[in-house]
C-alpha cells in the first residue's frame, strides 16, 4: 500500500519548519473532507504518514499549511505581516501503491513545492 508524507523547510531561518499545523483534505465532487490534522516535529516532518494503508486512495487531495501562524509564533516576522498565510497545495494521487511526498519550502514572502521521493 502507498502512503503520503510531507515536510517543511523554513528558508527565512534556514531550518526545518517545526510545530507547523497541517491539514489534509480529500476533494470529492468539489467538496473538501477533512482527513487529518498534524503538527510537524522538530525536523519539520510528521512522525508517521499523513495518509496510509486503507485510507490511501486515488483522487484529489489538498494540504493546507498554516505558515502565517508559524512565522508569527517563531518571531520571523518581527512586527510586520506575513505575505504568505495559509499555503494550499492541491495534488492528485493516481497510484495507490506508491509513496507520495509533498514538501513545502517556505518563507514569509514565498513558497515552493515539488513531488519528492
Amino acid at each position: 500500500m502507498g502512503y503520503l508524507t510531507t515536510h517543511v523547510l523554513d528558508t527565512a531561518k534556514g531550518c526545518p519548519g517545526s510545530s507547523m499545523q497541517v491539514r489534509l483534505y480529500r476533494i470529492v465532487d468539489g467538496q473538501s473532507e477533512l482527513l487529518s490534522e498534524i503538527v510537524t516535529n522538530s525536523d519539520g516532518r510528521c512522525d508517521s504518514p499523513i495518509l496510509a494503508a486503507d485510507d490511501f486512495k486515488m483522487g484529489k487531495y489538498e494540504l493546507v499549511f498554516e505558515a502565517g501562524d508559524y512565522f508569527r509564533r517563531s518571531g520571523t516576522l518581527g512586527s510586520g505581516p506575513s505575505f504568505v498565510e495559509d499555503v494550499v497545495i492541491r495534488f492528485v494521487i493516481s497510484d495507490e501503491s506508491d509513496h507520495y511526498h509533498v514538501p513545502l519550502i517556505v518563507s514569509p514572502y514565498s513558497f515552493s513545492t515539488y513531488r519528492g521521493s
